[in-house]
């Protein structure tokens, strides 16, 4: 769709999508009709891990290269509405400097910002109504009522209440390993296959290299597989802090679901991040279970799209697009496919 002039601004009919995640971001720019102009995949451009102008950087490199597969200009006005939803947009100051941040890049006439898990639950429903949990670097959760009600969480860490994602499963697979060894603690196939893992001759060395920054903690989240598989093995101890999981990410969405009185209404759970999507069947429905148990009408799924989808499908809702725009965004990304924004 060309470029117009209405009122005396210039319009695009075009929506800037952003998915900013802890370890990687998604950009797409579409038309007004849903279908997909540009994308670009890079590294993660969570304002509270890199700091805001860093994010910024990121995040103009990556529009800039959605924007000349689109054959524009790599800087300046790309689209009507920017549509960005990013991890550490946890608190409103946060999203008001993020938004302000944003709007200054020029990329468009309106700007949005929110958290990235309501990207999430975007992507998995039809009009973004019901409760998203996302488990992946992090964990989190949203919730949003058919009357416009939202139900969320500081996602802050430990020091907002918080328990699960990636790194800090890592984190927990490591402690039950260090403790076995030094006989504080049970027994754990964790203790060899994490000393295996790092390659290194015991967990005291790895303890040491943590310690002293030779392995960088990021490498932390990449013991949460390994966790998996150990419990999957059938050892107790990963077993456990697997069940620990299952519980808190059944407690986020239905404490959402019961804040928003929706634990007697059929309503989409939507299940997202790298830790439910690489565990699959038996993590979700055990999930499914706890949750059914106390909201027999909800339906726990793991998305079948990327969040930045979801950016861009509440960027569509923002410009009044028609509901044929979502079904061509969704078919058409079908096509275009992820491998495509790597």
């Amino acid at each position: 769709m060309g470029l117009s002039m209405t009122g005396g601004s210039a319009t695009t009919g075009r929506v800037l999508a952003i998915d900013g995640g802890n370890s990687k971001t998604d950009v797409l720019l579409v038309d007004a009709d849903g279908a997909v102009l540009g994308q670009a995949r890079g590294p993660g451009a969570s304002p509270q891990q890199l700091g805001l102008a860093a994010s910024l950087t990121v995040l103009t490199e990556l529009v800039g290269r959605a924007a000349a597969q689109a054959g524009l200009p790599e800087h300046g006005l790309v689209a009507d509405h920017t549509a960005a939803y990013l991890a550490g947009a946890d608190l409103p100051r946060e999203e008001e400097d993020l938004r302000v941040g944003l709007a200054g890049c020029g990329w468009s006439t309106t700007t949005v910002v929110g958290n990235d898990t309501f990207a999430l639950l975007r992507a998995g429903t039809a009009d973004g109504v019901g409760v998203a949990v996302v488990c992946g670097a992090g964990i989190n959760c949203v919730g949003v009522a058919r009357d416009g009600r939202v139900h969320r969480f500081p996602a802050l860490g430990r020091i907002s209440g918080d328990w699960g994602g990636g790194s800090h499963l890592g984190g927990e697979a490591l402690w039950w390993a260090v403790r076995a060894q030094d006989g504080r603690g049970p027994d754990t196939a964790l203790l060899p296959a994490i000393v295996d893992h790092f390659g290194l001759p015991g967990i005291e060395d790895v303890v040491a290299g943590l310690h002293f920054g030779e392995i960088p903690e990021s490498a932390l989240h990449g013991l949460s597989p390994l966790l998996f598989q150990v419990a999957a093995a059938g050892d107790p101890v990963a077993a456990g802090v697997v069940d620990r999981l299952v519980e808190e990410i059944s407690l986020l969405a239905t404490v959402s679901l019961r804040r928003l009185d929706l634990l007697a209404e059929p309503v989409t759970v939507v299940l997202g991040g790298g830790v439910i999507t690489g565990v699959g069947a038996p993590l979700v429905d055990r999930i499914a279970q706890r949750c059914h148990a106390i909201a027999p009408l909800a339906e726990p799924h793991v998305v079948d799209v990327p969040p930045v989808v979801g950016a861009a499908l509440l960027g569509l809702d923002a410009i009044g697009a028609s509901p044929q725009a979502e079904h061509h965004l969704r078919t058409t990304h079908a096509r275009v496919g992820s491998p495509a924004l790597g």
